[in-house]
């Protein structure tokens, strides 16, 4: 066990000390902490709440939640031929679709509570403008608490309508089969997540250790730790937003940081065993170096996506906790559990390993290829420096050609997807029938829906249908195009500032709000644009407190913050190249967006920035280390670079690779951010801390830091 005498040092060693001394009650504790955590939200039975819009679609969707009454819900079925024939009205087969259809909703019990076909009266709007085509309108049947029997009813008469019409196509996509196929794509992604990065991970590890035990132990915090976070996000989605997208990021940001920080640490104890020391003495050292990096690093990610909260995004808000949840619990079980586990196994640690893997390095645990790196480097600074900022800066010059755009459903998942593929057919016949926007108009006074006039001031909207529930009505408003984009956005604008002022600006008593899937986009964008200069200053400000606290130098502070600005530039440029220029995507197997996805850059930029750091404090550490033994700056450069970028590199890979299974998935802004992080992570710990951040420090010299001997050559940098 560590020594009593050393109680009076640092905290983590301390924590850690307490840990070894009591490592089974540890041990128990951590994974009773998991279990409670994981039964929480089940005992205490809270319910969750639900996301705001932001801006104008915001308003309308409180306004719509107040509402007792259930407002219905819409799908809309495209019928047209599967060859070329006659037009609409001449085409038996076509219309004999319809009308068997129309007839089969009719008897469907319950299930339609209104329909509009192109074949009755007032349905000529409903019929394409080549006249091929013809659109059913359904509003599926409330109570709420039933609308899913009636839906499954629906979906059902069109398969058997569709079956019994052979040469017809019969295409269904609306409300409901729209949003079914973006949680179903979460699902599907989810699973797929865990087939590729579980196996992935394991491989890497397996590599990193050589040693099926040394392997297990990342994998076993990392998983325990993402299942206590789901287990406590359950509890907190009672007071903030959960969505199913924070899932995913929880899952693979919570495997890859729980994964890093074990590395850091396992690594660090094995090098201190590797030079002779005992395994006690091992983890007091680790505990105070490694240890101290990851609190640092740990603190510093999660006080970074805070600053997402500036967003005043609901989304976001659900985010934030998760990855904070994550990011906190893989931070206490790497000084607490692990020590534990180390201690528990000893010298076992080692063993079960495997032939040809993890061959040791030398006696000091340095990496060869990094140690010639940085040699070269440091002999001439301002030239290999300048090669990396150059690099750096033209991967950057696309992104500031960057577009921002959020997906739509349609533009979002693939087309192989059925509601897609129907949803895209019916844009190409009706514009702007899959995605309408939503105009709410509700009543400030009582029966100021009912006054003369309103009904014919809605009409002049041409909406493809309205319903009227209590004291407000929807009006559903086709757009010049589908999902986002220039097009949708001018005609959403249009809508707003135009069309529906001139139409229901002069209705005493009554108010109106325009919402819908392309309005929420465009509230969204709008809100994270206005939003992120007071995000990015507010990250800026406090990474520079905290490395100048850390490092007691305001010039090593101010040049971290511009390489991690560097890194996240070239990883824009490369996203900008890859989606939305359509250049190197084209190789790729990636179709051009035409922009990139609206919360993205800025998520990307509190995600890397904090995530960087635990690779920037783990490396800066141990260059001061050697500083602080009173090794010259070049010297300690190189040593520093040489036994730190080793474990860097591996911690990079893994985290890439966890990133990487976002490329896989089906959504597009899941590729998006694959691609995005795994850029920037593999710069960051390659380009950037291996040849950049040592030019830097070369060149600034003497004013790193002066040399003096603390306590175990360690400063507070360092533990």
């Amino acid at each position: 066990m560590l020594p009593e005498s050393k109680s009076r040092g640092p905290l983590t060693e301390r924590i850690a000390g307490w840990s070894v001394r009591h490592r089974m009650v540890t041990i128990v504790g951590w994974f009773t902490l998991v279990i409670v955590s994981v039964l929480a939200s089940t005992v205490l039975g809270l319910g969750s709440t639900n996301s705001t819009d932001p801006g104008e679609s915001g308003r309308a969707d409180r306004v719509l939640d107040a509402q007792i009454g259930y407002v219905p819900l819409q799908e809309n079925v495209l019928v047209q031929p599967l060859k070329d024939g006659p037009l609409l009205a001449a085409d038996p087969e076509v219309r004999g679709a319809i009308g068997d259809l129309t007839t089969s909703m009719r008897r469907a019990p319950g299930a339609v509570a209104a329909l509009r076909s192109p074949l009755e009266p007032g349905g000529a709007d409903l019929v394409s403008e080549d006249g091929r085509s013809g659109l059913v309108n359904i509003q599926i049947a409330g109570p709420g608490e039933r609308f899913r029997d009636h839906y499954a009813a629906i979906e059902s008469v069109v398969e058997e309508v569709s079956a019994r019409h052979p040469g017809v196509r019969l295409a269904q996509a609306g409300d409901v089969s729209l949003s079914d196929a973006v949680n179903d794509g979460i699902k599907d992604d989810m699973k797929r997540a865990e087939f590729f990065s579980l196996p992935l991970t394991v491989v890497i590890l397996l590599v990193v250790f050589g040693s099926l035990i040394a392997a297990g132990i990342p994998l076993l915090l990392a998983a325990t730790t993402v299942l206590a976070a789901f287990g406590l996000l359950q509890v907190a989605a009672h007071w903030v937003p959960v969505n199913s997208a924070t899932s995913s990021v929880v899952l693979l940001i919570g495997l890859a940081v729980g994964i890093d920080y074990s590395l850091f640490y396992l690594r660090r104890e094995r090098e201190e065993r590797a030079a002779g020391h005992g395994v006690t003495e091992a983890l007091e050292i680790t505990a105070r170096t490694s240890g101290h990096v990851v609190v640092v690093s740990g603190l510093t990610v999660m006080l970074c996506l805070t600053g997402l909260l500036f967003t005043g995004l609901d989304n976001f808000r659900g985010l934030t906790v998760g990855t904070i949840l994550v990011v906190g619990l893989a931070m206490i079980g790497s000084v607490t559990v692990l020590p534990a586990l180390l201690a528990l196994l000893g010298h076992h640690v080692d063993k079960a390993r495997i032939p040809w893997l993890g061959r040791r390095r030398t006696a000091a645990g340095e990496s060869r290829f990094w140690t010639a790196v940085a040699r070269a480097v440091v002999r001439r600074p301002l030239l290999w420096g300048g090669l990396a900022t150059i690099t750096l800066v033209v991967l950057t010059l696309p992104a500031f050609g960057m577009r921002l755009q959020d997906a739509a459903v349609t533009d979002s998942l693939p087309r192989e997807v059925p509601a897609v593929d129907s949803a895209i057919r019916m844009q190409e016949a009706f514009p702007g029938s899959p995605l309408p926007a939503w105009v709410v108009i509700w009543e400030k006074r009582a029966a100021a829906l009912d006054a003369p006039g309103v009904r014919q001031a809605v009409k002049a909207l041409h909406p493809v249908s309205t319903a009227r529930v209590d004291r407000i009505m929807v009006a559903r408003v086709p757009l010049a195009d589908s999902g986002t984009g220039e097009v949708a956005n001018r005609s959403l604008e249009e809508l707003r500032a135009v069309k529906a002022p001139a139409a229901l600006g002069s209705l005493d008593g009554l108010d109106y709000a325009v919402a819908g899937k392309t309005a929420f986009a465009y509230d969204f964008t709008k809100q994270i644009t206005e939003r992120s200069p007071l995000v990015i200053g507010f990250v800026l400000t406090l990474a520079l407190i905290l490395l100048a606290i850390s490092f007691r130098s305001l010039a090593v502070s101010l040049v971290s913050i511009l390489l991690n600005l560097l890194s996240l530039g070239a990883a824009y440029g490369v996203l900008t190249w890859v989606f939305q220029d359509s250049r190197l995507g084209t190789v790729l197997g990636f179709t051009s967006y035409g922009g990139v996805i609206g919360w993205l850059p800025l998520f990307m930029f509190v995600i890397l920035f904090g995530l960087s750091m635990d690779y920037h404090i783990f490396v800066l550490s141990r260059i001061r280390e050697r500083r602080a033994a009173g090794a010259p700056v070049r010297q300690a450069v190189v040593a520093g670079i040489g036994t730190s970028s080793g474990v860097v590199t591996s911690a990079a890979v893994i985290m890439t690779a966890a990133f990487s299974v976002f490329v896989v998935l089906s959504a597009i802004e899941y590729k998006m951010m694959g691609i995005g992080l795994s850029v920037a992570i593999l710069i960051d710990a390659t380009l950037v801390r291996g040849v950049l951040l040592p030019a830097a420090i070369t060149l600034l010299g003497e004013r790193f830091m002066t040399p003096t001997t603390g306590r175990g050559g360690t400063d507070a940098a360092t533990g």
